[in-house]
């Protein structure tokens, strides 16, 4: 069974970078579509920001849209996440997801999710 988890979150001051990585076991991530969500204190799962196809292909969600970047190292069965010119509106808990890729938006209903890691950008 897949197994995700995310490591690399940290505080940071805004216009700063960080980069999440999701590492997976179980399985491996190659014919998987894999997403970054986020929940910010008090607000719904937002998402996904993006996700990554096993074809290469990439979606953003404009609220990130070149800030993020979504990369994946199959030899290293792990998705990264680069967030650059972050904002304190980016503060939440990031989680990555991975599901079956039948070419069609995000499966949330039938992911894998991992444990999250937090992100706070702030002075």
């Amino acid at each position: 069974q897949l197994q995700l988890v995310e490591s690399g979150g940290g505080l940071v001051q805004p216009g700063g970078s960080l980069r999440l990585s999701c590492a997976a076991s179980g399985d491996t991530l190659e014919y998987f579509v894999i997403g970054w969500f986020r929940q910010a204190p008090g607000k719904e799962r937002e998402g996904p920001l993006c996700f990554s196809r096993s074809d290469g292909s990439t979606y953003y969600r404009d609220s990130v849209k070149g800030r993020f970047t979504i990369s994946r190292d199959n030899a290293k069965n792990t998705v990264y996440l680069q967030m650059n010119s972050l904002k304190p509106e980016d503060t939440a808990v990031y989680y990555c997801a991975a599901g079956p890729d039948y070419g069609l938006g995000f499966p949330v209903d039938s992911a894998s999710w991992g444990q999250g890691t937090q992100v706070t950008v702030s002075i």
